[in-house]
């Protein structure tokens, strides 16, 4: 049986990032068929392990599925030799500041008049245009910028940041979603475009109802705590041995959820009755729970919510998740062979396609791996990479 074709067979993309927003984007179109040339510089790479020759999580977590070619494209012929590799691309990616590109003499409208089918998408820190595009943007100070801190953590902790990077992530997974929308459009039309997002756009452009309830009101918001603003129970409670989180959401999951807490009279007492006494009362309501659930450890609370109908499940660490048989079952823990580290592990696809899914199959590259395999296909002879490489404008690792 013939195996299924990833939806982004076909789709070359030259991937010119750094860091972890634009290494981001263009590993998600790798897992799902797409040929990334990562061009890295001859400087070498970043995010190297202090006093170590291998490389990082840091590189490692957001470059699978892609080559590495080492070209210098900040001189002249490597320049070149970057705009006669492009006429075999569809796509060009980077997070350089906006003007870094139009200063190598690589501006997106020069490339895409060009190149009329290629799609440039540029993700920066605060956006193409606006009195902060020329700053540096980093995920925190978006996080910080987009109002994200400031309805994260307590009142008493002050604004918070997530424990992941979300602003550089969502900037890429949103510059994938740009470029994606760019090729259906290609199909219709023959032609690319420029496509641009920020780590602050992508930042506001998920805040939902927590901007929501500004318009509405006029309030700003604070900081949510452990529980949901809108809804009580909706939260993370304490019981005998850690954390769970516990969402009845509506009515009827509250009178089930009284009734399994084994305290049906909650549903008449008056601090309770409707979901806005019970979001009034929050903090009474959270220490009665939390009183019955200290009885019981959180795997029995979680099986017993869960056959009565109420959303409930542990607050897991990151081993107990790489452990867990729905996160297993789902493939979302995914291990291949790596010349350096022994086994290289990667998260799974959070996207499954029943006809054409993507697939992880080639670990992140060595730095400049593929060098002379990429610059052949593109038409290069072995005379002329052997001129290239004594010129040092491109280097083949070992």
């Amino acid at each position: 049986m013939e195996s299924p074709r990833a939806p982004l067979s076909g789709l070359r993309v030259l991937d010119l990032t750094r860091y972890l927003a634009g290494p981001f984007c263009t590993m998600l179109l790798a897992d799902y068929g797409a040929d990334v040339v990562k061009i890295e510089s001859p400087k070498g790479r970043e995010f190297r392990l202090p006093g170590s020759e291998r490389d990082s999580y840091f590189f490692l977590s957001s470059n699978r599925g892609k080559r590495s070619a080492v070209i210098d494209y900040r001189n002249e012929k490597g320049r070149e030799l970057l705009l006669r590799m492009l006429d075999g691309f569809d796509v060009l990616v980077e997070n350089f500041r906006p003007g870094v590109m139009h200063n190598l003499g690589l501006g997106p409208e020069m490339l895409t008049e060009r190149f009329p089918r290629l799609i440039y998408c540029g993700i920066s820190g605060f956006g193409a245009d606006g009195p902060y595009r020329d700053r540096p943007g980093f995920d925190q100070i978006a996080q910080g910028m987009s109002g994200f801190m400031s309805l994260t953590g307590t009142a008493e902790a002050g604004p918070t940041r997530a424990g992941i990077a979300i602003g550089d992530l969502l900037g890429g997974i949103f510059g994938a979603h740009g470029i994606q929308l760019a090729l259906l459009e290609r199909e219709r039309t023959g032609r690319g475009q420029i496509v641009n997002t920020s780590l602050l756009e992508a930042m506001v452009g998920t805040l939902s109802w927590g901007a929501g309830m500004y318009f509405e009101t006029g309030a700003v918001p604070g900081p949510a705590g452990q529980h949901h603003p809108l809804a009580s129970p909706y939260g993370r409670f304490r019981a005998r041995d850690g954390y769970m989180n516990i969402a009845a959401g509506n009515d009827a999951m509250w009178e089930k959820l009284a009734g399994a807490l084994g305290h049906p009279e909650w549903i008449q007492d008056q601090r309770f009755s409707g979901p806005i006494d019970r979001i009034g009362y929050r903090d009474e309501l959270t220490a009665e729970m939390e009183a019955v659930l200290a009885e019981d450890d959180v795997a029995g609370w979680v099986d017993r919510l869960n056959a009565a109908g109420i959303p409930a499940g542990p607050v897991f660490d990151i081993g107990q998740v790489f452990a867990d048989p729905q996160v297993l079952a789902r493939e979302m823990l995914v291990e291949l062979p790596h010349p350096e580290i022994g086994t290289f592990k990667t998260t799974g696809l959070p996207v499954k396609l029943s006809s054409s899914p993507g697939t992880i199959e080639r670990r992140p590259p060595l730095h400049g791996e593929h060098t002379d395999e990429v610059l052949l296909e593109c038409g290069l002879s072995r005379e002329e990479i052997e001129t290239l490489r004594r010129d040092t404008v491109i280097r083949q690792k070992g």
